[in-house]
């Protein structure tokens, strides 16, 4: 099977994805969740004309010449509209927040004014409409205020609650079954044998899948034979995941099963192996509807492959408006050589040039090993297919890598 270009993968990871289904939470579970259908004001807000300040609701006529003795008729907090009127040659003592009387046309802060028992002195002119804000400032029944697709921040759910939204319609979270393959692997924590590594990689992959609003279900670690890898196949069909993760096993050596094991349990491909390094071994297919990713063992390999494809794919079946990542241009901080014919993600740091402009440098070892240079680097510096030598300076496209 020829090697696939990366867009095309991604394309056909996507081709038949498609949101998953709708259900209404509270306010209090919507943060982070992405919106399914858009989202109209039920109210006016203000829904009356409200005082911006500490002071006194008059007349502006009243105000125009200073000073200017009023008599106080009455007093207005916020939820408490009590005065009725405010009519020639009177003022209402008026809070932040309290609906202006009727007759009043502005408002005089009380920085600006001196009482007298139950008359005020107004020593500062106020104009027309000075700190009013106006009903329906803010937004009026019946606006749109948030679109389906949005991932919604603690800003849109206070302002949901202002519109008198006392539950959202949400995408339902994807379910993430995931296991890693090898007789090598130890959980953390444990001694490692002789040939024996401690498990790593699949811990960054729950992390994005869980900070795309996934839930997880973690089925551990899967020995090398095809019996224990197709029981793992078989337990991840009875979680009813959306979305099947392997790490490890998708190469080609006698002990890489995943690629007979997703085969036999009709698993249908859509491609194995891709013009990607780190990450050539990436298998995608469906069974019904369960996407089942076959991801390198190495640690670089299986995060590169998650973060470019499980990602995307992730937002997708949550809804979200914006599902690719976003590439930069940043001018490159070394000389780089020309590129084979697959395409490079080079873990790179991002740092300010004397000048404060941001220049993206690459790690001099990139080995898919390296799980420390991948924890310090905070981009990927993509290297096209074939790409041309570049010097220091020139622009080269950037994945920022989420914090």
């Amino acid at each position: 099977m020829a090697l696939v270009p990366v867009a095309e993968a991604l394309a056909r990871i996507l081709e038949q994805a498609k949101p998953l289904g709708i259900e209404t939470v509270p306010l209090t579970e919507s943060h982070g969740r992405v919106l399914a259908k858009d989202l109209m004001a039920l109210r006016t807000q203000p829904p009356a004309d409200v005082s911006a300040m500490d002071g006194y609701a008059v007349r502006a006529a009243d105000v125009a010449s200073v000073p200017s003795t009023l008599a106080i008729v009455g007093e207005v907090a916020a939820g408490r509209p009590v005065v009725s009127a405010i009519g020639p040659g009177q003022a209402a003592r008026i809070f932040t927040g309290g609906v202006v009387p009727a007759g009043a046309d502005t408002i005089v802060i009380q920085e600006h004014t001196e009482r007298s028992g139950d008359r005020v002195i107004v020593k500062t002119a106020a104009a027309a409409g000075k700190h009013i804000r106006r009903a329906g400032i803010d937004f009026r029944t019946g606006d749109p205020l948030l679109t389906r697709g949005r991932r919604l921040t603690g800003r849109d759910v206070t302002l949901a609650a202002a519109a008198n939204h006392a539950v959202l319609p949400v995408c339902r979270r994807p379910r993430v079954a995931m296991f890693a393959t090898g007789d090598e692997l130890v959980m953390p924590g444990q001694e490692p044998g002789p040939g024996q590594i401690v498990y790593s990689n699949g811990y960054a992959i729950m992390a994005l899948a869980r900070a795309e609003g996934a839930e997880i279900i973690d089925l551990g670690v899967v020995p090398d034979r095809m019996d224990e890898t197709m029981a793992a196949l078989h337990r991840a069909r009875e979680t009813k995941a959306d979305v099947l993760v392997t790490t490890g096993g998708a190469s080609v050596g006698e002990y890489d099963l995943m690629h007979r094991a997703f085969t036999a349990d009709g698993i249908a491909l859509s491609f194995w192996k891709i013009a990607l390094r780190p990450g050539r071994p990436l298998m995608h297919g469906r069974t019904g509807d369960m996407h089942a990713l076959g991801l390198p063992g190495n640690p670089v390999s299986a995060f590169v492959c998650a973060f470019l494809f499980l990602v995307p794919l992730l937002r997708v079946l949550t809804g979200r408006a914006e599902v690719e990542h976003r590439i930069e241009s940043l001018p490159v901080g070394c000389n780089l050589p020309a590129n084979d014919e697959r395409a490079d993600y080079l873990r790179a740091t991002i740092n300010r040039s004397p000048a404060g402009q941001e220049v993206v440098t690459p790690w001099p070892v990139q080995d898919s090993s390296l799980m420390q240079v991948l924890a310090k680097a905070d981009c990927l510096l993509i290297r096209p297919p074939k790409a041309p030598p570049a010097r220091a300076g020139d622009l080269c496209p950037v994945l920022k890598l989420p914090l």
